[in-house]
């Protein structure tokens, strides 16, 4: 059992953060994006994972540690905002049901000290530490396609305007739609690579969530 983390590597093979999409692709270029890291009209660079079916049912989603000194005010945009993740993930009747866990959670998000960009140290978890942290970023225990236990960072220095984005885009990528996609046509995506400032989960980035858990994929691997 492994965990799973995005990594910006070199080489065709390697595992990526994002894939680049010149133009609109069609919801099956799009899903395989997401799902796989596949290029449009290429192969899939990671594997296809999902939480097994019988964690489908109650997912849970923790707020599990806070950095010391995170403001009050920031503390309640990040519970509003992880409510309003799960809310609307499970209003897309997607086959996956999230639910607030207290404690320990299936999914469990940690506010850290670390500036974005930097390195995170000391957080005593060994998904994260040792890992940059561009703003948030999805960890993920993952054998033969299923996902175990996932794990999000998420810096205390977001911004007031990025909690809800980036909260909902780490809570999706922790169902499995680990890769974003940069390109112009998208830059008003869940995925973006560019961006955080997309608070709704609707069309191409909640059909691929659907298609995910519908009949797992469909057979896509």
């Amino acid at each position: 059992m492994r965990w799973l983390i995005p990594l910006l590597l070199a080489g065709p093979a390697a595992a990526q953060e994002f894939v680049v999409a010149p133009g609109p692709l069609s919801d099956e270029a799009f899903y395989r994006a997401v799902a796989c890291a596949a290029q449009p009209d290429g192969v899939c660079q990671k594997p296809f994972i999902r939480w097994n079916a019988e964690k489908r049912e109650a997912l849970g989603v923790s707020l599990a540690s806070i950095a010391p000194g995170l403001p009050p005010y920031k503390r309640q945009l990040i519970e509003a905002g992880l409510d309003d993740a799960i809310a609307q993930i499970n209003g897309l009747d997607a086959g996956i049901r999230l639910l607030r866990a207290a404690g320990e959670g299936d999914i469990d998000v940690h506010i850290v000290s670390t500036p974005p960009g930097n390195i995170m140290t000391g957080t005593g978890i060994p998904a994260l530490d040792g890992n940059m942290l561009p703003l948030g970023r999805v960890a993920l225990r993952a054998r033969e396609g299923e996902i175990r236990e996932g794990v999000i960072a998420i810096s205390a220095f977001v911004r007031r305007r990025e909690i809800a984005s980036i909260l909902l885009e780490e809570i999706t990528q922790a169902l499995g739609l680990m890769t974003d996609i940069r390109g112009p046509a998208y830059r008003r995506s869940l995925f973006s690579e560019d961006g955080n400032s997309v608070t709704r989960i609707v069309g191409q980035d909640a059909a691929a969530l659907r298609r995910h858990y519908a009949a797992d994929g469909e057979g896509g691997s």
